[in-house]
């Protein structure tokens, strides 16, 4: 049987051995999603370039005193009202370390196998290991081989280097009232590269 796809994006505090989650963002080629907001990064690891194209495309803000963090669980439209929500879902919240561990397998549990993707995945993949403590502690469906589109790119005559959001003719919004940008948010790199992917897939056909 034919692995399911997952592509992965991280944001993180450095291109270094020491660098911390900020942000992470899995979407499965069924459409289902997770996006999860990091409350105990390394704070002292943030530089400007960080705090500007980073932090601040985090949608979630840090609760208020007595407030709860953000938790948002959505039904896959193949889980009907009536079952249990966490048969097939989406997941958008906000935590520390150890609750990404616990909600990131429970939500990677709904899949049969899965294959990782990702972009430039050199950080992605090492960082995806250590929310369990290391490679050979990754969940048992998580085929331990990650694949990447920028090899793929390369593979296929275009420049690794090309503008993701140029060739999968995606257009960056550009919301009112606000300088947010989705580029260099988990979730919105991880749908780009599904994107990617997916146009160069049909160009094979």
């Amino acid at each position: 049987m034919r692995k399911t796809r997952l592509f992965i994006d991280t944001e993180f505090t450095g291109l270094h051995q020491d660098a911390t989650l900020i942000s992470i963002g899995v979407v499965s080629e069924t459409g289902k999603h997770f996006y999860m907001e990091l409350s105990d990064y390394d704070q002292e690891q943030i530089d400007d370039w960080l705090l500007e194209h980073v932090i601040g495309n985090l949608v979630m803000a840090e609760p208020f005193a007595g407030e709860q963090e953000y938790y948002s669980v959505s039904r896959h439209h193949d889980n009907p009202l009536g079952t249990d929500i966490y048969e097939s879902y989406s997941i958008q919240l906000r935590g520390d370390s150890s609750l990404l561990k616990i909600e990131l397998e429970k939500w990677l549990g709904q899949f049969g196998e899965v294959e990782m993707w990702s972009d430039c995945l050199a950080y992605d993949w090492m960082l995806f290991n250590e929310i369990w403590g290391g490679a050979l502690e990754i969940p048992d469906n998580v085929y331990y081989i990650p694949f990447d589109i920028s090899t793929m790119f390369k593979i296929k005559g275009i420049d690794p280097d090309v503008d993701r959001e140029e060739f999968a003719e995606v257009a960056m919004p550009h919301p009112a009232n606000t300088s947010f940008s989705p580029k260099h948010n988990a979730l919105w790199d991880a749908e780009l590269i599904m994107k990617c992917f997916n146009k160069m897939m049909i160009s094979d056909n």
